[in-house]
């Protein structure tokens, strides 16, 4: 049975191996595979201490998928997060995005996010399904914006309110 939860210390050193799995398909992630282990920690803890959304799905002690919010840096800016999720593949079209992202949103709004962000390669279609279905809407398209192994790749940027405006 696959269970949602925040990120807690315990789960960063699985975590960290499912962002790497997933970076490594070289298709989904703007980051081609993780970042070493201690940066990986640093970060994790930083989201928690900023009480930013960081959600895990998990399987036992595996972490099998993951979304988190960051918020922006700036104080001008601050009501606005940024999202990331990522699945490792064997547990995909399970409903365990869906799971993740509503239980992410839902902390955004205890956290007084107002905006949510987030940018999808333009041939990530099933990505782009669930990111409508769970609210969020088309703001723009950026024109090749990625390069991977030599191949461009549109981004679409879209976002939701958490604030009902």
């Amino acid at each position: 049975m696959v269970e949602i939860a925040n990120t807690a210390a315990e789960h960063i050193e699985s975590f960290h191996a499912a962002l790497d799995v997933v970076a490594r398909e070289r298709k989904y992630l703007t980051m081609l595979e993780a970042f070493p282990l201690p940066e990986t920690r640093d970060f994790v803890l930083n989201m928690i201490k900023q009480r930013n959304p960081h959600i895990v799905a998990t399987e036992g002690d595996r972490v099998v998928g993951w979304c988190d919010i960051t918020r922006h840096f700036f104080p001008s800016h601050a009501h606005r997060g940024s999202l990331a999720i990522g699945i490792i593949p064997d547990y995909r079209g399970q409903g365990l995005g869906r799971r993740l992202i509503t239980a992410a949103l839902e902390k955004a709004r205890q956290e007084n996010f107002v905006r949510v962000e987030l940018s999808v390669h333009a041939d990530n279609s099933r990505a782009i399904t669930l990111y409508e279905k769970t609210g969020f809407v088309t703001e723009g398209v950026l024109r090749r914006s990625v390069c991977i192994d030599g191949r461009y790749v549109d981004t679409i940027c879209m976002a939701v309110m958490l604030d009902g405006q």
